[in-house]
């Protein structure tokens, strides 16, 4: 019989592209890849993959073969787990991707209690401003920010957050009074590149108004919050960013909240997966987790 560790290394070659990044993500030299690929292949008596000196390509028998092991692999690990929760213990290792930000104020805290919970469950925590290739890099769950644009990937909200458009006290005293929506769409601002464009509604009036800066007045772009919060701090214009980023600058004075009458339409925390025939029982019980911790 075929070992199912062959199946999970030529799926990893096929997900990574080459021998070499697959090896990478398996933590083995690309030599032993390239002698399992071939083993296979001796095994099934057929060729799955073509190379050349620039990437891998799969056979027709290859391409069937590669959906056959994503269906096998998912049945086994689904009878792994099933198995392991009989006894309430997860094990294995859980890969999980967000932001850095994020990651410092929400996921490090809440890793900790549920480490407590679940102690035999390794958590790789990786953390960066792009967005990673769950299939690729084999993460086993994303925790994203704002709106989810991933139509291949399974999603589940987690919670909500307010965005709040703050600056330090400096710059709002050299700016004219910033006392309505018009007012601030024409303050010099500091633009997340993820970021497009807002409602804002009234807190008394309930009026629904768009919010769209004067792109000549942004001063400066960053895909990290807390870059974009640093910029803030020093007085280099407005930015919308998220309440728990900024909740201590703001009771310290650091930051001021500017139209405190008005909100602008709250975010979401998203967990996102694989679209895989079976959620592993790991990913489930850690988004139930998150969602429980609000």
């Amino acid at each position: 019989m075929v070992s199912l560790d062959r199946f999970d290394t030529f799926k990893a070659v096929v997900e990574a592209g080459s021998l070499t990044a697959a090896a990478d993500l398996l933590g083995q030299t690309r030599a032993v890849v390239s002698f399992t690929i071939k083993r296979l292949e001796a095994e099934l008596g057929v060729t799955l993959l073509t190379r050349n000196t620039r990437r891998l390509a799969l056979t027709e028998a290859g391409e069937r073969f590669y959906l056959r092991c994503l269906s096998m692999l998912e049945a086994a690990q689904l009878a792994i787990d099933e198995a392991r929760s009989e006894h309430t213990e997860l094990k294995g290792t859980l890969r999980i991707t967000t932001t850095v930000e994020y990651a410092l104020a929400k996921v490090v805290p809440a890793l900790e209690l549920f480490r407590t919970l679940h102690p035999e469950l390794n958590v790789h925590l990786s953390t960066s401003s792009t967005h990673a290739d769950l299939i690729s890099e084999r993460f086993d769950v994303a925790l994203r920010l704002g709106r989810i644009l991933d139509s291949s990937h399974r999603a589940v909200q987690l919670s909500t957050f307010e965005i709040l458009p703050v600056a330090s006290p400096a710059f709002v005293k050299s700016q004219p009074a910033i006392d309505s929506v018009q007012a601030l769409e024409q303050t010099p601002w500091l633009e997340h590149g993820r970021v497009g464009e807002l409602s804002v509604t009234g807190v008394s009036s309930g009026a629904v108004q768009s919010y769209q800066p004067d792109p000549g007045k942004a001063r400066i772009k960053a895909d990290n919050s807390s870059v974009l919060r640093a910029f803030a701090l020093t007085g280099q214009g407005v930015a919308i960013l998220p309440d728990w980023l900024v909740e201590d600058d703001l009771q310290a004075g650091r930051l001021v909240r500017l139209l405190p009458g008005w909100h602008f339409t709250r975010q979401g925390v998203y967990a996102l997966y694989p679209d895989t025939r079976h959620l592993p029982l790991k990913v489930r019980v850690f988004i139930d987790f998150m969602k429980s911790q609000g």
